[in-house]
């Protein structure tokens, strides 16, 4: 007699099938599914690819651009050995203190401190000097030497992080630390008379002391301020040097050293000297720069043939720099009504 109910066996078939069947549905939708993404992905690819390839190229390159910007500033190697054979002061007869400085975030720079005899030594002016983007300070020797003799100055040569024998990596931040560890240390010298600082800056040097001397604002210790054919700022250079470069914000500069607007915080006075024959950096910066010193007493000085390194041989340079410097201090610092003293 036939059974009315299905064997186990039949009804493990039909239940493996009915189990099959779903599973077959479930990768269907999901093929279907996966099919459409895939689909999706290359559409949007094909219309907007050239778009995401390019905008990533972009980014590489700014990335890459943002990373090798202290290569295109800073030149601590150049001439060649720059790094290896600093020359001393003692080669040129002056005498010096070599000293060693360290800066906020412990990084250990070198200075000259070149002195005047002991008889002046403690009443001359002293100069904190700053130099270019390439080199040492062994080759500022002989302008320091012509401040030394001509100016009646002590001038401490200030070689920066990266720089002759110096440690460390120059960056914009790490030239402002040691600009100030340079300032504390003639503040700690009572050999010197600390009322007759004077910061000086050429070229790069420049936006150095201007960042100083702008921290310092009103301060009894800062006599004046000279700088020397420097630049309104590194976006400004870049501008000039590639005109599409007026597009890019300021935050893709990696160095930015805005004297322009660091300027106009001075309160000390300032002395601009600008050679016209500068082929690297325009003197219509060093007029800009003049134009919104925030100083009271500032006087700018131009030489027809000084060039961007060598006005400090022009003629009647350091005599206006002796005229500027005396001036300021018959003035009590220069507190004149006068915006721009007349240097007779």
């Amino acid at each position: 007699m036939p059974s009315s109910l299905p064997s186990d066996r039949h009804m493990g078939f039909s239940s493996a099938e009915t189990v099959g069947r779903i599973l077959t549905f479930l990768l269907w939708k999901f093929w279907k599914l996966c099919g459409a993404a895939v689909l999706f992905l290359i559409l949007i690819y094909w219309m907007y690819g050239t778009v995401i390839i390019l905008i990533l190229l972009i980014v590489t390159v700014i990335g890459g651009l943002y990373h090798y910007q202290d290569s295109l500033l800073y030149f601590p190697e150049q001439p060649e050995s720059s790094r290896v054979f600093v020359q001393t002061p003692s080669s040129l007869g002056l005498p010096f203190e070599l000293v060693t400085l360290t800066a906020k975030d412990k990084t250990s720079i070198v200075a000259y401190f070149i002195k005047q005899p002991p008889t002046a030594m403690s009443t001359a002016p002293t100069l904190l000097y700053f130099h270019g983007n390439a080199g040492n300070i062994g080759h500022r020797l002989h302008n320091a030497q012509a401040l030394y003799h001509h100016c009646g100055f002590n001038v401490l040569l200030v070689e920066y992080r990266g720089y002759g024998k110096s440690h460390g990596s120059p960056c914009e931040s790490g030239l402002y630390q040691d600009a100030q560890a340079s300032w504390d240390f003639l503040l700690s010298r009572h050999d010197i008379d600390q009322s007759k600082l004077i910061i000086f800056g050429r070229s790069l040097g420049g936006a150095v002391a201007i960042h100083l001397a702008a921290s310092l604002g009103h301060n009894d210790h800062l006599m004046a301020l000279i700088v020397e054919n420097t630049f309104c700022g590194i976006p400004h250079m870049a501008q000039l040097m590639f005109p599409g470069a007026t597009a890019i914000p300021h935050i893709f500069f990696k160095n930015q050293f805005l004297s322009i607007s660091e300027i106009r915080k001075v309160r000390s006075p300032a002395l601009l000297l600008s050679g016209l024959a500068d082929q690297l950096i325009p003197p219509t910066m060093m007029s800009d720069l003049y134009q919104n010193c925030g100083s009271r007493v500032k006087l700018i000085e131009t030489f027809p043939g000084g060039t961007h390194n060598c006005t400090w041989t022009s003629f009647g340079y350091y005599d206006y720099i002796n005229k500027f410097v005396g001036f300021t201090s018959h003035t009590g610092g220069g507190k004149t009504d006068s915006d721009e003293p007349e240097l007779n």
